[in-house]
């Protein structure tokens, strides 16, 4: 790890966040805060972690929105008797055509809300715990970097559930199999980011709207790499939320997701121009036989959104 990556962990990185809500509340001095769950196809879990940050509505959360990103099963409805404000993506920039994707409906959100301050929270966790929302928000609201600081990251133990069993560890196999190897090659600065993907994070409005969004899986490592490119080490901290359990994925749902940020990563690190809508080719076996399986992978960045607002004003 490079020296300055070493102070940077030491100074940004908090272990055991002990964060009140009033004192929070406190901090927040007029700021506002919205905390956006993005869902496709989650009426399993969605309801549960909507009803597990109504405590935290009126008073440390200003605004709960579930951004539904297309989904077939009852996410919808379960969100919203859970509580929650439910936007499809269709109901937000209706001018743009809406694409599939979770970095999709994020950048549909910043249209959606009016937060001073965002917390995103996917929506698929398993054993939900409200803290991770006080926790994300502690080193932007009180943290000695806080004026500086743009983007929290939060980072967790995460378990693979197989089938019937779990793992203690093992979870975030993409983490360690690309994105990790990936930034200590070309920005080995970010070495000391331990959950370089993680779906739960807390940035200032005044940043995500002054950068684009990647297209779906690709849009984490994308802010990353743009608070990093925009505002120096300075401008990122990451907490520890303890554990964290969602819905484990395929292996070929993994390749694609990796094609994605491999997408989002190449060019903000200077090592391709982002190309347009392209695929990925993995096999699958059908009676002995392997056979190509080819998938359309969109990469292609969505504008920042005070471009948008710009736009729109002229």
């Amino acid at each position: 790890m490079l020296p300055q990556t070493r102070r940077w962990f030491a100074a940004a990185t908090v272990q055991q966040p002990r964060y009140s809500n009033e004192a929070l509340v406190a901090a927040k001095r007029g700021r506002t805060v919205s905390v956006v769950l993005p869902a496709l196809d989650e009426e399993d879990t969605v309801g549960a972690v909507v009803t597990g940050l109504l405590p935290l509505h009126g008073g440390l959360i200003d605004e709960l929105v579930v951004m539904d990103s297309g989904s077939t099963d009852g996410t919808v409805e379960v969100a919203r008797q859970a509580g929650a404000r439910v936007l499809r993506r269709t109901d937000v920039l209706g001018e743009f055509d809406p694409r599939p994707g979770k970095g999709e409906v994020l950048w549909r959100s910043l249209a959606a809300t009016s937060g001073d301050v965002l917390v995103f929270i996917d929506s698929d966790l398993v054993d939900f715990d409200s803290s991770f929302v006080p926790s994300l928000l502690g080193p932007l609201l009180l943290g000695a970097r806080a004026p500086a600081t743009q983007l929290v990251k939060g980072f967790y133990r995460r378990p693979l559930r197989l089938q019937r069993t779990e793992a203690d560890q093992g979870g975030g196999r993409v983490t360690e199999l690309l994105a990790r190897p990936l930034l200590s090659a070309l920005r080995p600065e970010l070495a000391g980011v331990v959950q370089p993907l993680g779906g739960e994070y807390a940035a200032t409005r005044g940043f995500l709207e002054s950068v684009p969004f990647a297209a779906g899986y690709g849009v984490e490592i994308g802010l990353l790499l743009d608070v990093h490119s925009r505002h120096g080490l300075d401008g990122l901290a990451q907490v520890n939320l303890g554990v964290r359990k969602h819905r484990n994925r395929s292996l070929l749902d993994l390749g694609v997701m990796a094609r994605q940020i491999l997408g989002a990563a190449l060019p903000r690190c200077g090592a391709g121009e982002q190309p347009g809508p392209d695929g990925i080719t993995q096999f699958v076996q059908f009676g002995g036989h392997w056979m190509p399986s080819e998938t359309d992978v969109l990469v292609a960045d969505r504008p920042a959104m005070r471009d948008v607002r710009s736009a729109r004003s002229a």
